[in-house]
């Protein structure tokens, strides 16, 4: 997806199609709902950004019809190959430094791609760029700070905690923020979007639910990463691993937060 710094840009390519399409098959209803509330309809022009496996953008080609447009942005769109239409144009690069048209765009979305970018203000501040005036932005990320296991065996909780500092330290070390989720209201104030809808979803989840499947396959794909940090032994991540198929035990991986903004631009930079 982003740069190479993108912390899954190395993975097997067909366990990060599994991560992927996992991701879909939890967040796409609610993904779709936020978009349809900003009165997404025929002929409407959308960025995708960070395109993943490509349900969103397929989705958006239904909902826009003939008469509108889907633009997928994906640094690696190695799974969208046989999405191109006459309705979807694919593009390979980089949101920071991709030139795309001005003021286009009806409905800007990304979801879990500014996490990766450390420059993420620059990434936002393109994107509100590709906006036309009275267009939507609907951004979800990540908040690990969220991140806690709450039962189970008190080895397996006590890795858990060790592997979310591992996580901590791994986007640290990137110069990203592991808990950017949290931060998304205040930028979207900051920039001058209005009409915001925020949402914040803590995702406590039991062993086995796909939420707790998703991390432990995200932990399996980034083992030698997290060992990398210092914080965790190899021990630990299979106690991680443990815990999320432990149908008796709970942990809130993660949360998520989700804001939608209208933007009506004022001045050139936020305020």
């Amino acid at each position: 997806m982003l740069k190479t710094d993108y912390v899954f840009q190395a993975t097997e390519e067909p366990r990060e199609l599994v991560r992927l399409q996992m991701l879909e098959r939890i967040f796409d209803a609610g993904t779709q709902r936020r978009m349809l509330a900003t009165g997404l309809t025929t002929g409407w022009h959308c960025l995708e950004v960070g395109a993943g496996a490509g349900s969103i953008v397929r989705w958006l080609e239904q909902r826009v019809g003939p008469s509108g447009k889907v633009v997928a942005l994906d640094t690696n769109p190695r799974f969208l190959r046989g999405s191109s239409s006459s309705t979807i144009e694919i593009m390979q690069g980089d949101i920071c430094d991709t030139e795309l048209p001005l003021a286009t765009f009806d409905l800007v979305h990304a979801r879990y791609v500014m996490i990766h970018i450390a420059e993420y203000r620059k990434a936002f501040e393109r994107m509100l760029r590709c906006v036309k005036p009275g267009g939507w932005v609907v951004i979800e990320e990540p908040d690990f700070q969220a991140a806690r296991a709450v039962t189970g065996p008190e080895e397996s909780r006590l890795s858990f905690g060790r592997v979310t500092d591992a996580i901590e330290r791994m986007f640290t070390s990137l110069g990203m923020d592991y808990a950017l989720g949290a931060q998304l209201p205040a930028l979207f104030q900051e920039y001058d979007l209005s009409h915001l809808t925020v949402e914040h979803e803590g995702h406590l989840s039991a062993g086995g639910a796909m939420v707790a499947q998703l991390m432990k396959l995200s932990a399996e794909q980034l083992r030698d990463k997290y060992v990398a940090t210092g914080k965790v032994t190899e021990a630990d991540i299979e106690q991680y691993c443990r815990l999320a198929d432990d149908p008796d035990a709970w942990a809130i991986y993660y949360a998520t937060v989700a804001v939608t903004g209208w933007w009506q631009p004022q001045c050139s930079g936020p305020a």
